[in-house]
């Protein structure tokens, strides 16, 4: 995996580390990362994406909570097999946040001027690759 994969965008009002553990968190659930594959290293991944070695530590530190990587000094990070969580459990609090970060997310894009079709287009596109990630068509 390279910083090619990643992008963030150092303007935004998201930190920067939550925007590399975002995009790979992206590349972990649909398969382009897997089990056993390395990561750059932190020093490598801060020059590439220009930021500081600590950003990058703390979105692989974030990963490594979630229990998608392994992290070990001097062996870097390698990505450890995970079994997608089940649906349909009962704790609401992942479906509160993503409905939050989506509002969000819709509103900011429609004060950009994006239709109402654009937004529902884009929507539909990326259910179904959702579903594809799901079934592990990815």
């Amino acid at each position: 995996m390279t910083a090619k994969l990643i992008e963030i965008d150092l303007s935004s009002e998201v930190p920067a580390y939550a925007q590399i553990a975002g995009e790979i968190r992206a590349l972990l659930v649909t398969s382009e990362l897997r089990a056993g594959d390395p990561l750059p290293t932190v020093r490598q991944l801060a020059v590439d994406l220009t930021v500081h070695h600590n950003t990058v530590a703390q979105a692989y530190r974030i990963l490594a909570d979630e229990g998608w990587l392994d992290l070990r000094r001097g062996r870097g990070a390698r990505v450890l097999p995970r079994s997608r969580p089940a649906g349909g459990g009962g704790d609401k609090k992942p479906h509160a946040t993503f409905r939050q970060q989506l509002r969000r997310l819709l509103a900011k894009a429609a004060a950009e001027g994006m239709s109402p079709e654009a937004l529902a287009h884009q929507l539909k596109l990326h259910a179904r690759d959702v579903r594809g990630w799901l079934k592990g068509e990815a």
